[in-house]
């Protein structure tokens, strides 16, 4: 099933290659910090699609369509995240402070301990912001919903924490395959093409530079939409494994 998941959601980020370009776009202006909600916002749409439809089925991409809405989506998910992963930084700076009102030895203990509770709740936390932002989108975008922690936790009851875990580290693998593999083949050709001028006698280092530029832009404008997409549907479809 997780199989299914991972391979519906590859083919459905690759649906409309313009979608992936106006998403680079957008991210390409997120120091204004403005659009980056546009961007969660749009995210959200796709776990919204996702939660609502099948695996293998014919969901279309969300359309670019009541800014405004998309907008408050994506403040509505940047407060879910933060108010979730307050959890974890707050049990890190308990064992810091209490590791240092104690002797060197016994301090490293507690921060190691500290450090290891900390990853643990990390961890969970960040299923239950995945898993929540999924039953918000699930009930009608009802920002309650993403705090109802006991149904949460009984909608990972059904899929399974296994499932659910295994899913996410899944996405963290192929995220972090697709960035490497495209950077690679993009950075070998250049590669080729700045030895073979050097070989020539012409200075390669224009070559190089417009290497790193066009890397840089296939990240940007198709690669991390695409895998933005990709990770957002995922998530929306393991919900979907409890309905």
């Amino acid at each position: 099933m997780i199989l299914d998941i991972y391979k519906d959601s590859l083919e459905y980020s690759a649906k409309d290659w313009k979608t992936l370009v106006i998403l680079g776009i957008i991210c390409f202006f997120s120091f204004l910090l403005l659009p980056v909600f546009l961007i969660t916002g749009y995210n959200y749409r796709v776990i919204n699609n996702a939660v609502h439809g099948v695996i293998n089925g014919r969901d279309p991409l969300p359309d670019f369509e009541d800014l405004i809405s998309m907008f408050i989506d994506g403040v509505k998910v940047v407060i879910v995240q933060i108010l979730y992963l307050l959890v974890p930084i707050i049990i890190f700076f308990i064992f810091a402070l209490i590791a240092g009102q104690v002797s060197n030895v016994a301090g490293l203990a507690i921060m190691i301990i500290g450090c290891i509770l900390t990853f643990v709740a990390f961890v969970v936390v960040e299923l239950m912001i995945q898993i929540g932002l999924c039953h918000m989108a699930y009930n009608d975008g009802a920002f309650s919903k993403a705090f109802a922690i006991s149904e949460i936790k009984e909608a990972i009851d059904e899929i399974g924490w296994f499932e659910c875990i295994a899913t996410l580290l899944g996405l963290i693998v192929i995220t972090w395959v697709i960035f490497t593999v495209v950077s690679m083949v993009i950075g070998i050709i250049f590669t080729v093409f700045g030895v073979s001028t050097a070989v020539l006698g012409i200075d390669p280092s224009a070559i190089f530079l417009f290497g790193v530029m066009l890397n840089s832009l296939v990240a940007m404008f198709l690669v991390g939409p695409y895998l933005s997409i990709f990770n957002s549907r995922s998530i929306g479809l393991l919900y979907t494994m409890q309905i």
